[in-house]
């Protein structure tokens, strides 16, 4: 599962750990989910963020990976909760809209925008992880108004 934090200063945003929790394909799923709910308390621990924002749930032909990803998507939204953090939700095709401003971007154009939004020097890797920072992006960029608005 992709994870990225990002923090907004001086109006420009910068990445500031991002990457994946991974689990052992042969371990129980229950094992799995709570490695996650571990990774996830122990990130939010380290870091201390405002705000949590993941991706809607989506899936097209495979089920059973749409099952997965929401168990995960389950065990995030959890711990959020344990932390008091409110929780924001974005489509795929809002984060498209966010970062390249076309809804119909693929993942090299996305890409290419956070690595540029974010001034790294490098895409991130792997795919989650720049997914992540995608969806944290599009968050930033949603909130901004409201920031603004009340002198942040």
């Amino acid at each position: 599962m992709g994870f990225g934090l990002i923090e907004s200063k001086a109006g420009r945003l910068s990445a500031l750990k991002y990457g994946v929790w991974r689990t052992a394909a042969d371990r129980p799923l229950e094992q799995r989910l709570l490695s996650i709910f571990q990774e996830m308390e122990s990130t939010v621990g380290l870091y201390r963020p405002e705000e949590v924002a993941v991706e809607e749930l989506f899936f097209n032909r495979n089920r059973t990976t749409a099952i997965s990803v929401g168990e995960a998507r389950g065990v995030v939204l959890l711990a959020a909760a344990r932390q008091g953090l409110p929780v924001y939700e974005y489509t795929p095709l809002q984060v498209k809209q966010a970062v390249v401003g076309y809804g119909r971007a693929d993942k090299q154009q996305i890409q290419f925008m956070v690595r540029a939004i974010l001034g790294l020097t490098e895409t991130p890797k792997p795919d989650d992880a720049a997914d992540a920072l995608a969806v944290a992006v599009c968050h930033a960029h949603s909130r901004r108004p409201a920031r603004q608005a009340d002198g942040g």
